[in-house]
């Protein structure tokens, strides 16, 4: 069985919800850590490390937790974002991910909406170019809800399902 680690970094709690319904789903050998805490990741098989996506990409301290996965381990990403799932926006961050693990073997990756900050979202509207972005984040304040956590787990499981078949899926 392999050695399976959830990591994730958050700001908001979205990231930390998702991360948790990943874990709830698999069995076996696992570990939730906040990426901070993470330590060595040589003796786990597969990663699934999870950002919010900010600014149509991933946090700095995610990137650089992303960049110490070693040459050949198995990684899935998962994210949180105020996008429109599937829209250009929230797959941004996602790509720029797969540039930093690049060594290593990404075998899938998940992304639900997520709440944004007020805090954000009022600076945002002050802005006119990000005003219509702005009023599609506020529209994801339910978010991640139960439909989402299940995909969540959905993901989880599938993924360690074509990990044990040896086929993989990038983005």
């Amino acid at each position: 069985m392999a050695k399976i680690l959830v990591t994730y970094f958050t700001r908001t709690g979205n990231t930390k919800l998702v991360a948790e319904a990943i874990f709830e789903a698999l069995a076996g050998d696992k570990t939730l850590k906040i990426m901070a805490e993470a330590g060595d990741l040589s003796p786990y098989q597969l990663i699934f490390a999870g950002f919010p996506v900010q600014t149509h990409s991933v946090p700095y301290p995610a990137e650089i937790f992303l960049k110490t996965i070693p040459e050949g381990k198995k990684v899935a990403f998962f994210s949180t974002h105020g996008s429109v799932t599937g829209s250009q926006l929230s797959r941004e961050a996602l790509e720029y991910a797969s540039v930093l693990v690049a060594k290593a073997k990404l075998v899938g990756t998940f992304s639900c909406r997520g709440k944004v900050s007020m805090k954000a979202l009022e600076i945002l509207m002050q802005s006119p170019e990000h005003e219509a972005w702005a009023d599609m984040a506020a529209s994801a304040a339910t978010h991640p809800d139960a439909s989402d956590l299940e995909d969540a787990r959905a993901f989880a499981r599938w993924i360690v399902t074509i990990g044990t078949q040896g086929h993989y899926q990038g983005l």
